[in-house]
């Protein structure tokens, strides 16, 4: 996934409201759209260097928006509407090694009346379900994690996984892994032990989990490689 335009280098002075965030370009201070309801754990310290992307559609509110956050040496890709969009990239141009040469990529399909999952592959009249995650936490040197905070909702997601499995079609979980550097991921189940509890349940049932890397750079973000899932 291309940047329509050259982001901004600029220096976080802080996040607030959750979806504001003051950032100073040269000697400018800005407001950006923060476009990540997370907790972004890690990764809000004051000075640390942010690019912004900048939309002059005069409809718009703010117009930058926060998409890039460099923690000590690593880039880190916060922007969570990119994540389909990068995962779309990765599926059709053959990234993601063990969901390759599909029929047919579908984003955005409801299984059920309560739950829609990102993605709906077909491969030799096989249907696969693909769910993503965004991945920005990183606590240890070479390791990412997931989640950041507790998610009900990433367990609600698990167990529809697992209902998917029941009726016939694959299931697949995959973190999108937008952190520099990294070699590992695992589950932060410290922080959600109900998730990595769900986690383990929906492996058991067949569920399928891929972690993958994404590679990032202030002119494009796309999936790079992937990397090993350590956790028990």
């Amino acid at each position: 996934m291309e940047f329509t335009k050259p982001l901004i280098k600029g220096k976080l002075i802080k996040r607030y409201k959750r979806f504001f965030t003051d950032v100073k370009i040269g000697k400018e201070t800005v407001v950006a759209h923060c476009p990540n309801t997370g907790s972004m754990k890690g990764l809000l310290d004051e000075g640390n260097v942010v690019f912004v992307s900048k939309n002059d559609n005069p409809k718009r509110k703010l117009k930058y928006t926060l998409e890039i956050i460099k923690v000590k040496k690593y880039l880190v890709g916060v922007n969570t509407h990119f994540a389909n969009k990068i995962a779309y990239h990765g599926l059709s141009n053959n990234l993601v090694k063990e969901i390759s040469n599909n029929d047919s990529i579908k984003p955005e399909v409801f299984f059920n009346k309560e739950t829609r999952f990102d993605f709906l592959v077909e491969k030799n009249k096989q249907k696969i379900f693909i769910e993503v995650k965004n991945v920005t936490l990183r606590r240890e040197e070479k390791i990412a994690e997931f989640p950041d905070a507790v998610t009900t909702r990433g367990s609600k997601h698990l167990k529809t996984l697992i209902q998917a499995i029941e009726k016939g079609y694959k299931s697949y979980l995959l973190f999108l892994v937008q952190i520099q550097g990294v070699e590992n991921f695992k589950i932060a189940k410290d922080i959600d032990k109900e998730y990595y509890n769900n986690y383990l349940l929906a492996k058991k049932a067949g569920v399928k989990f891929l972690a993958y890397r994404c590679k990032i750079s202030s002119k494009e973000i796309k999936i790079e490689k992937k990397i090993k899932i350590i956790n028990d």
